[in-house]
């Protein structure tokens, strides 16, 4: 029977785990703390989105499961630069799916119908929670002067606004029922 791991707020006793870097270990927990629960409502959302890519339906179908694909695609790219540089500070990411549910603030879809209308809004909420969180974390960094990461998060920042403007314009119901 596999032993359960540690949470990720404890220090790793593996010396392999350590990186080298001018960082203090408080900052670098700090960081970690910020960035990891980032990383499970990414992956979170990235599985949402192509849920949703796969159970969109509707008029507009092929508009959405193209947009849905895209924003999975982008969404996903986002996920191993931000736990790689964790790792480059010598600080622990997520090992399982089991730890991306207790470190995630979004909640999973599992509904088994939802409009295309309810999709959307379920994303632009999900995004925008997401942004939030990149913010702070962005002002944590700040303030432990890692420039590298507080870069990651600027143009994830700018992706994810550009995908939520995509979500909230799509979601617009200029003329069309979307029900």
């Amino acid at each position: 029977m596999a032993k359960k791991s540690a949470p990720l707020a404890r220090k790793s006793k593996v010396a392999a785990l350590a990186t080298s870097t001018d960082l203090s270990d408080s900052a670098v927990g700090a960081i970690a703390k910020a960035i990891n629960p980032i990383v499970a409502d990414t992956f979170v959302l990235y599985l949402k989105t192509k849920n949703f890519h796969w159970h969109i339906s509707g008029k507009h179908f092929r508009d959405y499961h193209l947009l849905l694909d895209e924003q999975a695609d982008a969404i996903f790219a986002s996920i191993d630069p931000l736990a790689e540089r964790l790792r480059k500070l010598g600080a622990p990411t997520v090992h399982s799916f089991a730890e991306i549910l207790k470190l995630a603030t979004l909640d999973e879809s599992e509904a088994e119908f939802l409009t295309p209308k309810e999709m959307f809004e379920e994303l632009i909420a999900d995004t925008k929670s997401v942004v939030q969180a990149m913010r702070k974390a962005h002002e944590v960094c700040d303030d432990k002067n890692d420039l590298a990461t507080a870069s990651l998060l600027e143009n994830y920042i700018d992706e994810a606004e550009k995908r939520l403007w995509f979500l909230f314009e799509t979601n617009q119901m200029r003329g069309d029922n979307r029900s």
